[in-house]
């Protein structure tokens, strides 16, 4: 089913209101100059009457049919009711002109909101693309990057600022891209005015610079973490990672994406060109209250189920609108709320390919109509525009709400195919396994833990040997009177796992690849395999972040 365009839509009712404004005017136009001739043909009227009761007066004194004295007393009276007529009617048209122009003021302030109103709703708003954050060091094998956590303001609603945080901007953060084998420097400054961390969510390094909450950079201090890539391509992201502010820092706008490139992306023949064919998509909801404000003060019901808004943002737009030539398109999504699982879909059912998770390319293309996509989760899709026509339009839905839409303009340049083979993943032996450690999400609202325990700093919950692999198994008690039927996501810090099961079963296609983040619903058992390859002292934590501000967090340390 192919869709009116936005263009189409509002160039229509674009057209419809210009039509009604002519008629409108035009209407008014007339009834003025209705009026005035009316207003002229009385005033002729009234001087003729005065007139004729003048010259009657006159002949009736010629006839002696009246004296002077009474003649000169009529004279008068009749000038008297002449005036006072005349008072009058400059007071009715005065009234009439102050009535009108009210009238006037009135009609113009209603259309103009009326239209300032349209405007705002059936605008076409371009999907903002991140910039792409510039390497400052020449050499190939090195990456130096400057990232500073500011304050800002921005325009989400038309008309109305909001306060918000971002990373060299107002809100959200460039792209860092950087390429498997590259030594990567970033200086982090802090102009915030409160402490904060950057954590490197889904990149394998030492706990050291991983900006776990124990990496806290206090207002007006740089931090400096350093690292070698050493994994394959992948869409990965950065936020904070605060104790306790984590929900707070990344709902005001703290969050960017961070590509991992390699060989293999490299050779591949999908589309890579950023920004044009090779599009990031970061969907985040948000609450506004009247004033155009972010309003982030998570109530109990929030605390239970993660904090959700009632509008959906993509890059930080409301109802953007990408334009897309007729071929394949690669998006790279990334889930950004602090609680919202999104069940994505295009408007009209077509399929699309999943092509990469969280940690890298899948091995085969996994075809879908929908996508699950819970906080912290990434993925790579291709979506084909090449059977519509130019001006066409597709909308992107989280179930049955419409959020964003791809406008067709144009034939792509080079013609790509769904490739049928993506890489190759050696699967980690279940018998490599040394230990199988069990995690129990539990709980409701401020009294969520893990095993019956909540984060505290000074603990370290696991200790696991460098370089040895183990077995997570991971429940969700939540379906029990007292857990809340609530679902969590796990996530993990400096590693990636492979899942091995969902309730004993096999997972789906598109979780048989790397992942750092993973949806266990109410009653549910998931068991993932990793391999510990970094020293330090790591999280691993339910990614409803006011799941994991409330202590739904432990410490891993590998040494």
């Amino acid at each position: 089913m192919k869709i009116m365009s936005g263009y189409g839509m509002m160039g229509g009712f674009g057209g419809v209101f210009s039509i009604l404004s002519f008629i409108f005017w035009a209407v008014v136009i007339y009834l003025i100059f209705v009026a005035i001739k009316k207003l002229n043909s009385t005033k002729d009227k009234k001087a003729k009457i005065e007139d004729d009761n003048l010259q009657i007066i006159k002949e009736r004194y010629a006839r002696g049919e009246i004296n002077e004295e009474q003649y000169k007393k009529l004279k008068e009276d009749l000038g008297r009711k002449g005036e006072k007529q005349r008072e009058a009617r400059k007071k009715w048209i005065i009234g009439f002109w102050v009535l009108l122009t009210l009238l006037l003021i009135s009609a113009v302030y209603i259309l103009y909101n009326f239209n300032h109103r349209f405007q705002s709703q059936n605008r076409v708003v371009p999907l903002p693309i991140p910039k792409l954050l510039k390497d400052t060091n020449p050499d190939p094998k090195i990456a130096n990057f400057s990232v500073t956590a500011q304050q800002g303001t921005k325009d989400f609603i038309v008309g109305k600022k909001s306060a918000t945080y971002g990373y060299n901007g107002d809100y959200l953060g460039p792209v860092i891209r950087v390429h498997r084998g590259e030594k990567v420097n970033i200086t982090v400054h802090n102009d915030l005015g409160e402490p904060t961390t950057v954590h490197w969510h889904g990149l394998e390094i030492p706990g050291s610079e991983d900006g776990g909450p124990h990496n806290e950079i206090a207002p007006g201090e740089k931090w400096h973490p350093h690292f070698t890539i050493n994994q394959p391509a992948a869409t990965l992201w950065y936020h904070p990672h605060l104790l306790q502010k984590t929900g707070e820092q990344v709902y005001r706008g703290l969050a960017g994406l961070f590509y991992v490139e390699d060989k293999k992306s490299d050779q591949l023949d999908i589309p890579k060109e950023y920004g044009k064919n090779d599009i990031p998509l970061i969907i985040q909801d948000r609450r506004f209250n009247k004033n155009g404000q972010m309003d982030y003060n998570p109530g109990m019901q929030d605390l239970m189920n993660g904090f959700t808004g009632d509008k959906i943002l993509v890059n930080g737009a409301i109802q953007p609108q990408l334009k897309v030539t007729r071929g394949l398109m690669r998006l790279r999504v990334l889930n950004g709320s602090n609680g919202k699982t999104y069940n994505l879909h295009l408007s009209d059912s077509q399929y699309f390919y999943q092509i990469a998770s969280d940690g890298g390319f899948l091995e085969h293309p996994v075809k879908l109509r929908k996508l699950r996509l819970a906080p912290g989760e990434r993925a790579e899709i291709l979506v084909n525009f090449s059977e519509y026509n130019k001006g066409h339009s597709v909308r992107l839905n989280n179930n049955q709400h419409s959020f964003m839409s791809f406008y067709v303009d144009g034939k792509a340049k080079k013609k790509y195919s769904i490739p049928a083979q993506l890489t190759t993943i050696k699967k980690i032996s279940v018998s490599s396994a040394i230990k199988t450690r069990r995690f129990a999400f539990q709980g409701m609202g401020p009294m969520v833990n893990i095993n019956g325990k909540q984060m505290d700093m000074n603990r370290i919950d696991e200790k696991i040997k460098l370089n040895t692999t183990e077995i997570w198994e991971i429940t969700n008690t939540s379906s029990t009177m007292m857990g809340g039927n609530v679902a969590h996501t796990f996530h993990a810090h400096g590693v990636q796992f492979q899942v091995l099961s969902r309730n004993g079963e096999n997972p789906p296609e598109n979780e048989r690849g790397w992942k750092d983040t993973i949806l266990i619903n109410p009653g549910e058992t998931v068991k993932v395999i990793t391999k510990f390859q970094y020293k330090g002292i790591f999280m691993y934590h339910c990614h409803i972040l006011e799941h994991e501000d409330a202590g739904m967090m432990g410490q891993f340390q590998v040494q």
